[in-house]
């Protein structure tokens, strides 16, 4: 067990220990402390967020942690908490109920990671699976169970080393930059909708324990000529090609994950898989936070997928906005390796571009992020093998669901942004299929991201008019090139939907 490489890799980022046996354990002061807070508050005598705060302080000196580790006022944010922000009844059901079931399942936590690995090896068909680092231009996937991920999250309570994270480019996964700054509006509503996730995951968890799974898997573009994958495309490559568009579903309103059937949800976000951009669809699906423990940050040519993360609330609005709108029972289909059919692809936005998005460089760079993000098959992209879908027949009912990312606080031009997507979705479809894969995008509320997004009131009429033309990828391509080159030296001011009708003579859209 101690001589595994994937274990060894993950050691010292977990707060457990080898003993002479090599079995994982907890310290065995962290142990009693757990057992005792397993008991329940009459026991323990945590029923409040300050008792609470105190016994995680206890904890992690006893792992020799050390307190400045965390985020200043993590302490005091627990107590402001549980004990001001949040009704008493709330509360004590926090502590009657979830907190005993937390530290059950943080007992259970070494078990679980040796039956993790005793399993890893053959969940795949000999792929590695395990849990381990995966780190950048590393391609590969790690395969968790939903119990295993709800210990990962419980310990996520401030239990986790942070020493030489950020030296390894992973972001910090307790939740105490939550607590600290439970005084603003906005990370109030996220502390909350976090803490009933965390109840609402524990009462199915307690009723009757998840059987599914969940897999994180990094995808490379090799950057290098490979005969057995796509390379990292040169300008001429989108050029020459004369793949025709895919046919594109367009939606005004809406979110993502709402979106009908099965797709391949795309997210932007930051260079860091959890990263601030991706807050609320972590709210939503919290056991996709499981995947910032061994996860780091992505480098231009690589995208992240998860398989099968449930989702659990619903919300309204958008950052100072944002609201829990309720609970949400995720009825969504398991597919043969038991994950739910719910696909998201994190790969980042280039934030605030300004004039850069229109230089050559800046336009292959997203063009190709999104080629890798839309690539399903592992004969398209460098991953671990084609595990990933059950069938071919099963892998052409599959969408692309995405919307105008990049455009709201990051700044990006949501028509430019749009032809993007679109260009890298045809052009996989074809390669993949040889067909035209319907794409589903949706255009998110305006309240919610406002940069330049009346445009896209247009969009349908836009893409309708190019469909017409039976522009091919390469001919679109040429186009946004050429209109970029013109809004780079500031020869044009039209956005790009005006300026390709007039480019092509056709009539103005009404």
């Amino acid at each position: 067990m101690d001589k595994r490489e994937d274990l060894r890799s993950m050691l010292q980022y977990l707060p457990l220990v080898f003993q002479s046996s090599s079995s994982l354990v907890w310290p065995p002061s962290v142990e009693q402390e757990l057992q005792t807070m397993s008991t329940g508050p009459g026991e323990s005598m945590v029923n409040s967020g300050e008792a609470l705060a105190l016994r995680i302080t206890t904890m992690r000196q006893s792992i020799s942690l050390n307190a400045s580790d965390l985020a200043p006022y993590a302490s005091q944010g627990y107590a402001l908490f549980f004990d001001e922000k949040i009704s008493r009844q709330e509360s004590a059901k926090f502590f009657d109920e979830v907190v005993p079931a937390l530290c059950g399942l943080l007992l259970k936590l070494p078990s679980m990671l040796e039956m993790h690995y005793q399993k890893a090896d053959y969940v795949l068909d000999g792929v590695k699976s395990g849990l381990r680092l995966l780190a950048p231009q590393e391609a590969g996937v790690v395969f968790l169970s939903q119990e295993l991920i709800a210990a990962i999250l419980a310990c996520s309570f401030c239990l986790f080393p942070e020493v030489d994270r950020r030296l390894k480019h992973l972001q910090g996964i307790n939740f105490d930059e939550l607590f600290s700054y439970v005084g603003s509006y906005s990370l109030q509503v996220s502390v909350y909708t976090s803490v009933h996730e965390t109840r609402e995951q524990d009462n199915d968890i307690c009723q009757c324990m998840p059987k599914g799974f969940v897999s994180f898997e990094r995808k490379v573009i090799t950057l290098e000529y490979n005969p057995h994958y796509v390379s990292y495309p040169e300008a001429e490559y989108w050029a020459k090609s004369i793949t025709p568009l895919c046919y594109v579903e367009v939606h005004t309103t809406g979110i993502i994950e709402d979106q009908p059937g099965e797709a391949l949800e795309v997210e932007f976000a930051d260079e860091y898989f959890g990263g601030r951009t991706l807050q609320i669809r972590f709210m939503m699906n919290p056991e996709l936070i499981a995947g910032m423990l061994f996860l780091p940050r992505m480098d231009g040519n690589e995208a992240i997928e998860i398989v099968g993360a449930a989702r659990f609330t619903l919300y309204t609005g958008f950052g100072s906005s944002f609201q829990f709108a309720g609970d949400y029972t995720d009825n969504m289909e398991l597919d043969s390796y038991m994950r739910r059919r719910t696909r998201v692809v994190a790969i980042d936005a280039m934030p605030r571009p300004g004039r850069r998005q229109y230089k050559p460089d800046g336009l292959l760079r997203r063009l190709t992020r999104l080629l890798l993000d839309t690539s399903l098959a592992s004969h398209v992209v460098e991953c671990s093998e084609k595990w990933c879908l059950d069938d071919h027949e099963e892998e052409e009912k599959i969408g692309v669901a995405t919307g105008n990312w990049g455009c709201g606080v990051f700044g990006g031009d949501p028509e430019v942004k749009i032809m993007l997507q679109w260009l890298a979705i045809s052009q996989v479809c074809f390669f993949v299929f040889s067909w035209k894969k319907t794409v589903i995008t949706l255009l998110e509320d305006p309240s919610c991201h406002t940069n330049g997004l009346q445009a896209l009131q247009n969009v349908n009429q836009v893409v309708e008019r190019i469909s017409l033309e039976e522009m091919n990828v390469g001919e679109l391509w040429s186009k946004l090139v050429e209109y970029s080159a013109e809004r780079f030296s500031r020869r044009t001011k039209l956005g790009f939907f005006s300026w390709l009708i007039t480019s092509l003579s056709l009539p103005p859209i009404e």
